[in-house]
C-alpha cells in the first residue's frame, strides 16, 4: 500500500485539486484554503517532508513515526498532535487495534495511519458532500475522522456484550468450569485494552470544546460535544459490563465450590453407607469364641436383614437431606 492515500488542496468546502507533497508551501500561503493529507505508515522520508512543509515539532514526528502512543492532544504552538487508537472486531472475536495521529495546523490537517485501521476513504467522501460543513476547515475534518472512529468503538462493545451473555449462559444454565473462567478473564482483558483506548477521549474532546485552539474555529467545537457524548457512553457500557464480569466471576467461582460440596458430600454419604456393611462383618472377624448368634438357625439372615435395612436407612436420610 502507498504511504501516500491523498493529498488535495480545499477551498469554501469544494476541493479544489490533487497536489503533489512537495507543492504544499504554495497552497499554505493561501489562507482561504486548507490542504488535507493522508498517510499510511509513512517512512521517516515522507514524515520528514510533512515536516518540513508545516514546520511541526521534531517530538510529534518521532511519536507519528515510532506509533504505540496513548490517546493523547499536545499542543504545539499554533498547530495540535491528536493520537487516537482505532479498534475493529475481526473472525472469532478477536480486537485488532490500531493507530491514528493528527497533525492539525491553521490551513492543514494530515492524518497518519498506523496497523489495522479501516482507511477514511468513507469519511472524506461524505465531507466532500457536504460543502456547508467542509466550509468550516481542518476543525471540522478533524471531527469527522475521529466521529467515524469513535463509532467504530459500539459495534466492538457490543460483541463483547454478546460475549457476556454466553458466558452467562454458560455460568447459570449449564456446568460451571475452569473453561468459564479463562474465558471471563479474556472478556476482562479485551475490554481493559479497549477501556485504554477510549477513556483519554473524554479528555481530549474536552480539550478541543473548552480550550482557545487558533486551529479549531469557535463554530466546529461544540462538534466535539457529539465525540464527548459517545465517549461517555462507550465509557459507561464498559464499565457495566465489566462490572458484570465480575459478579459472573464471582458467581462462577461460587457454583464451583457449590458443586465440589455436592460432590464431598455424596463421597461422604456413599462412605458411611459402605461402612456400615464393613462395620458389622469386622465384628464377625474378631474369632471370640463366645458368640450366641452364630449358633442361631436363622443368625445369618438376621444379619444380612440388619445389614440392609441399616445402609437403605441411611441412604433415605442421605437422599433427603440432598446428599445424595
Amino acid at each position: 500500500m502507498k504511504e501516500i492515500i491523498n493529498c488535495a488542496a480545499y477551498a469554501g468546502g469544494q476541493r479544489l485539486a490533487d497536489i503533489d507533497l512537495n507543492n504544499v508551501h504554495d497552497i499554505l500561503k493561501e489562507k482561504d484554503k486548507f490542504v488535507w493529507i493522508g498517510l499510511y505508515e509513512p517512512s521517516e522520508a515522507i514524515l520528514s517532508k510533512v515536516q518540513d512543509e508545516f514546520n511541526l515539532h521534531d517530538l510529534a514526528i518521532e511519536d507519528a513515526h515510532r506509533a504505540h502512543q496513548r490517546p493523547k492532544i499536545e499542543l504545539y504552538g499554533d498547530s495540535i498532535f491528536v493520537v487516537l487508537r482505532t479498534a475493529q472486531m475481526k473472525a472469532e472475536r478477536h480486537i485488532e487495534f490500531g493507530e491514528t495521529h493528527f497533525f492539525v495546523g491553521v490551513n492543514f490537517i494530515v492524518s497518519i495511519r498506523h496497523g489495522s485501521s479501516v482507511a477514511y476513504t468513507e469519511v472524506r467522501s461524505r465531507c466532500e458532500t457536504m460543502p456547508d460543513l467542509l466550509g468550516k476547515g481542518q476543525g471540522f475534518v478533524l471531527y469527522a475522522i475521529m466521529d467515524f472512529i469513535v463509532d467504530r468503538y459500539f459495534p466492538v462493545v457490543d460483541e463483547l456484550e454478546q460475549e457476556l451473555d454466553v458466558i452467562e449462559d454458560k455460568i447459570f444454565k449449564g456446568k460451571p468450569s475452569r473453561e468459564t473462567t479463562e474465558q471471563i478473564y479474556e472478556l476482562k482483558r479485551e475490554l481493559l485494552e479497549v477501556k485504554r483506548a477510549v477513556s483519554p477521549l473524554i479528555d481530549i474532546c474536552n480539550r478541543l470544546m473548552r480550550f482557545d485552539i487558533k486551529s479549531i474555529s469557535n463554530e466546529t467545537q461544540p462538534y466535539f460535544r457529539d465525540i464527548y457524548d459517545h465517549a461517555v457512553r462507550i465509557n459507561e457500557m464498559i464499565d457495566n459490563t465489566r462490572e458484570l464480569l465480575n459478579t459472573a466471576l464471582e458467581a462462577n467461582f461460587s457454583l464451583i465450590s457449590i458443586s465440589q460440596n455436592d460432590t464431598s458430600k455424596k463421597f461422604a454419604g456413599w462412605a458411611a453407607i459402605i461402612a456400615m456393611p464393613t462395620m458389622i462383618a469386622g465384628f464377625y472377624g474378631m474369632n471370640f469364641k463366645f458368640m450366641p448368634e452364630l449358633n442361631w438357625h436363622y443368625g445369618y439372615y438376621a444379619v444380612i436383614i440388619v445389614t440392609i435395612a441399616v445402609c437403605s436407612l441411611l441412604y433415605y436420610f442421605f437422599r433427603k437431606s440432598g446428599w445424595l
